[in-house]
């Protein structure tokens, strides 16, 4: 549905994301295959348009998290192949098959549930394995001691009825993060990945069509990795240090309105348990942002807005659906004034960086109420609010 409400919004530039997406493959070059990664509803970022974009720019796959997400993509007509990192239950195979999406397989327990519902069903089931090569979380394990274990039960899964290894797959621990520990820590996972690759394809006899491991660190610090695909999250959207080395832009701006203005005298305190009180004469603006809207309460008190007179300080706690910043000496902020939260002069990489956390988290963080402009060619093509009426 569309909002009429002109209070916090996001502005999507779908131009912006296609720049992305193509400077990202001049990188990685024409015969590496590109997986858009467009989980969490592409990162808060809308899902259905961000893989539009990207089918009709030419990538080659997407990734999502569950067949939920999954589904919203094909029923919205997003044709290309899609892969499921997460765990899908046995009783969807045949939901997967149907709509031609790609599983992750991450252990013995789920290639034999997959391959006797695909049995069961008289079909076959495209599948992606995954080995946990020092990530710790999915994955056949193969490091150490386990390796032998690790790749028999690779191979036992290519022999499995029912179900179809396209490829196989790893993901990077710390390859977006620096110093030499982290280098040979990533080195160490990609090789340890390789000998798997060489050493299941000499036991079974079989090649794999796509091995690909290249996430958002590997794809601007580790080109050897790139192998047959790659597969950037936080890159294609154009956040973090690697985007602005790599000359990508942010795809989402957050923006709010200046809803009220108030005077308030010396010795005022400001929002709830009273952290911030006036030293002089203060003038307020009331902004319609607040946690329920993604505004991370840990950032009160500590961080900035951006006004069309510069940054105004976050002052007191912030609300569930409002906070209040400093504008003082900005005296063209009025009533009505559009106040970025984030964005190309208000870098999320600066919020997250006080809050404790990645840009991620707070993309993913802005809430359904907050409605989502598209912008395509210099102009707004659609408004889109997740809110059900």
């Amino acid at each position: 549905m569309e909002s009429t409400l002109r209070r916090t919004w996001s502005e999507i530039n779908l131009d912006t994301l296609k720049s992305n997406y193509e400077i990202i493959k001049n990188k990685i070059g024409k015969d590496v295959k590109f997986l858009g990664v467009v989980k969490a509803d592409a990162y808060g970022h809308g899902s259905v348009k961000v893989a539009k974009v990207l089918e009709e720019a030419g990538a080659d796959y997407l990734a999502v998290s569950s067949v939920d997400e999954a589904m919203e993509l094909r029923v919205n007509d997003i044709k290309m192949p899609i892969l499921i990192l997460g765990h899908t239950p046995k009783e969807q195979v045949g939901r997967l098959i149907e709509y031609d999406i790609t599983q992750a397989v991450t252990c013995r327990a789920k290639a034999v549930e997959y391959s006797e519902e695909a049995v069961r069903l008289g079909k076959t089931l495209k599948i992606h394995i995954k080995v946990d090569t020092g990530m710790s979380r999915l994955g056949y394990l193969c490091e150490g001691n386990h390796f032998d274990n690790g790749v028999k039960g690779i191979c036992e899964a290519l022999n499995m009825q029912g179900i179809y290894a396209e490829g196989i797959f790893t993901h990077f621990a710390v390859s977006d993060e620096k110093g030499e520990e982290c280098y040979q820590y990533t080195k160490k996972q990609f090789e340890l990945f390789m000998d798997v690759i060489k050493e299941v394809e000499r036991r079974s006899g079989r090649r794999f069509e796509i091995k690909h491991c290249a996430n958002t660190g590997a794809v601007a610090k580790y080109p050897n990795t790139y192998l047959d695909m790659v597969r950037p999250g936080l890159l294609l959207y154009g956040y973090g240090e690697f985007a602005k080395e790599m000359g990508l832009k942010p795809v989402m701006t957050l923006k709010t309105t200046v809803s009220t203005i108030k005077i308030y005298p010396e010795g005022t305190h400001i929002s709830y348990g009273g952290i911030f009180v006036t030293d002089k004469t203060t003038r307020i603006g009331v902004l319609p942002y607040g946690y329920a809207d993604g505004f991370f309460r840990a950032l009160s008190n500590k961080c900035s807005l951006m006004t069309e007179d510069g940054p105004a300080p976050v002052r007191g706690k912030i609300c569930m659906d409002m906070c209040m910043v400093d504008i003082t000496d900005k005296m063209n902020v009025e009533v009505g004034s559009e106040v970025e939260i984030f964005g190309e002069n208000n870098p999320i990489e600066e919020l997250s960086e006080i809050a404790g956390t990645i840009p991620y988290e707070l993309t993913c963080a802005v809430s359904k109420r907050v409605p989502r402009e598209y912008i395509k060619d210099g102009r707004v093509i659609e408004k889109e609010l997740m809110l059900r009426m």
